[in-house]
């Protein structure tokens, strides 16, 4: 447990400490945001404002988790492992991708990066290359990062699927979840605000994973998770790597995370989901992700269909904007239910945990 809050705090300070020399750099450099004309007259104020902010929150979290391990040698805990190297490694990826769509933004002082098939390119690359891995690398017992059954907290025994049929998966998982908190971050702290609130379920749940592991104690209820413990490090890394970047992001920000952040917290989530065995709960954790991209799917297929509009605007949370709640309004009603989400995400878990071992 020392060792969860360890990576949990280095990732805070980190954040929150290499943000507003971020914020210097970027202003000095006038790398600032530019904002849609066809979004809400009231984020025309918000130009300008310096953006990649989730350059700090991807180094907090690789330093929040290499500094737990490097604390983890005087507790002789096991050096990094498979699953949290690969949920590492997507998230870079994914950021990196976000990164080239942020620069091609900046440096061309427009709204738009990365093309569409060009963005979708870097998020399937990263995808497959994942979904290949995690599926190698057993430990002593067989267990690989990933499994390619469909789970919600355990394995599904009725739904495995051939390894072609995996890689699909794993390649829509990732791109919905990455574009999801993409499409959150639309609205100050937004994103860093729930994505803390997801990771800190996240971290209780992959510790739980570890307390009742089948490979330390096999028996009733136990989890075939591979690494839960080092899991419980990268969740907690990151969430504090996301609370030290929202004490700047938070309204009115003074720092975006941009895509480089957003699109790499989404694939976290996702690699999250998959290494921890369950992509059907995340659903429930990250709901209020879920409900931003739906809202965008629905607008868009009910437009094209029939001409109407479902909703002002989309994602959700422009919806709201027009409808004439302060934005600070909709931000902190939108962190409850992100907040009541997670805590049913973790009701649930646990539901399940006493179902098995009942």
């Amino acid at each position: 447990m020392i060792l969860i809050l360890s990576a949990g705090g280095v990732a805070f300070l980190v954040s929150i400490l290499l943000t507003p020399l971020l914020i210097k750099q970027f202003s000095q450099q006038g790398l600032g945001q530019e904002i849609r004309l066809e979004g809400p007259a009231s984020h025309q104020s918000k130009r300008g404002t310096p953006t990649m902010g989730g350059i700090a929150i991807l180094a907090a979290l690789w330093l929040g988790y290499g500094g737990a391990h490097v604390l983890g040698i005087r507790y002789d805990v096991d050096g990094p492992s498979a699953s949290a190297l690969l949920v590492l490694g997507l998230t870079t990826a994914l950021g990196l991708v976000g990164f080239a769509d942020d620069y091609v933004k900046l440096t061309k002082n427009r709204s738009l990066g990365l093309t569409a098939k060009a963005k979708y390119a870097g998020q399937i690359t990263a995808a497959v290359v994942f979904a290949v891995l995690v599926l190698r690398f057993p430990n002593n017992g067989g267990v690989t990062p990933g499994s390619r059954h469909l789970s919600y907290v355990r394995d599904l025994a009725i739904a495995y699927m051939p390894t072609l049929v995996f890689v699909g998966f794993c390649c829509i998982l990732i791109v919905s979840w990455s574009n999801a908190v993409n499409l959150t971050d639309g609205l100050d702290g937004l994103a860093a605000g729930s994505m803390s609130l997801a990771l800190g379920a996240y971290t209780v749940i992959t510790f739980w994973q570890y307390r009742q592991s089948c490979s330390a104690d096999p028996r009733l209820g136990c989890y075939d998770v591979r690494d839960p413990f080092d899991l419980a490090l990268v969740c907690a890394s990151a969430a504090g790597a996301c609370i030290g970047f929202l004490w700047w992001n938070a309204a009115p920000a003074k720092i975006f995370m941009g895509d480089t952040g957003s699109l790499a917290l989404g694939g976290l989530l996702a690699g999250l989901s998959l290494v921890t065995k369950t992509e059907l709960l995340a659903v429930v954790i990250g709901a209020l992700f879920v409900a931003e991209i739906s809202s965008v799917v629905i607008q868009v297929a009910v437009f094209r269909t029939n001409g109407v509009r479902v909703f002002r605007m989309a994602p959700i949370h422009h919806h709201f904007e027009l409808a004439s709640w302060p934005e600070t309004t909709v931000i902190i009603r939108l962190w409850l239910l992100a907040a009541i989400a997670s805590a049913l995400g973790m009701a649930l878990f646990y539901s399940e945990y006493l179902a098995a071992v009942g």
